[in-house]
């Protein structure tokens, strides 16, 4: 069986960072991961890409040929790739009993505008048979602004609709929201699992009735799906990122179609009959 995992999320999220230590620590419990590049403007990483969307086309060449922005350049680029799937399948097709972390843009139109993130996700699921999950990022400043907070949580829900496949959301950067102590701040819970009623708390509220209007609109939107909660991220935390991965592992459920394997000595006769 193959694994892949979508990290999504927005720009500035951690993105990049967290699939640096997902793989950092599956090497250091002795999984072996792969890293896939599907972001072409993407320059920096911690450890070489495996497969890059780079090879393929590149978001630099796009703008300069083409006379596109960013974001049209990424659109193309990723329009481009889905007319080019072979290459894909080419790509991958060695890889068996693998774990892919896929590192994807920030661009939040390229699954919640643009149909382009969850036609690559059917894709890999239908015709490469892979069992897919994702990952969405939001940064945990988010929580120093509500009204940018829901935001956020609103985006991950509309990617959680989007793509249609089982997926964890994490609240990145913890590390920056600890107390003198190195204790996480009391309040954070009510955004791990979002409290609606911290948009009503909102000063602005009592005193701009279209603002109150809209905000309870959220609020009863978030109540009425109930579909978004956020586990912690700390990278600088082995335990963090140990269960981060734990909850990818079972959303997945990876391993669970292996084949039991026999032990060397076992396997070598060295238990023979009495």
């Amino acid at each position: 069986m193959r694994y892949a995992v979508l990290v999504t999320g927005p720009a500035g999220a951690g993105k990049s960072t967290f699939c640096a230590s997902l793989i950092t620590h599956a090497q250091t419990v002795g999984r072996q991961v792969h890293l896939v590049n599907l972001d072409p403007a993407a320059d920096k990483f911690e450890y070489e890409p495996t497969i890059d969307i780079r090879d393929l086309i590149n978001l630099e060449d796009v703008m300069e040929e083409l006379e596109f922005g960013p974001n049209g350049g990424l659109i193309y680029c990723f329009e481009y790739l889905l007319n080019n799937l072979d290459w894909l399948e080419d790509e991958l097709g060695s890889y068996e009993d693998d774990y892919l972390i896929i590192d994807c843009p920030g661009q939040i139109e390229l699954y919640t505008h643009i149909p382009l993130l969850p036609k690559l996700a059917g894709y890999l699921q239908t015709n490469l048979n892979f069992r897919t999950s994702a990952v969405y990022l939001i940064d945990s400043q988010f929580m120093q602004d509500k009204s940018k907070f829901f935001a956020g949580v609103m985006s991950a829900m509309s990617c959680m609709l989007a793509l249609g496949i089982s997926m964890v959301c994490l609240m990145s950067k913890m590390d920056l929201v600890k107390d003198k102590q190195g204790r996480t701040k009391r309040e954070v819970g009510r955004y791990l699992d979002p409290d609606p009623s911290l948009l009503l708390d909102d000063p602005g509220s009592s005193t701009n009735s279209k603002f109150n209007d809209l905000n309870r609109a959220v609020v009863s939107l978030i109540e009425d799906q109930n579909i978004v909660s956020f586990l912690p991220l700390d990278v600088t935390s082995e335990d963090s990122v140990n269960t981060v991965l734990s909850h990818i592992d079972n959303m997945m459920q990876y391993g669970e179609d292996e084949e039991p394997k026999v032990p060397k000595d076992m396997d070598e006769g060295d238990f023979g009959d009495d």
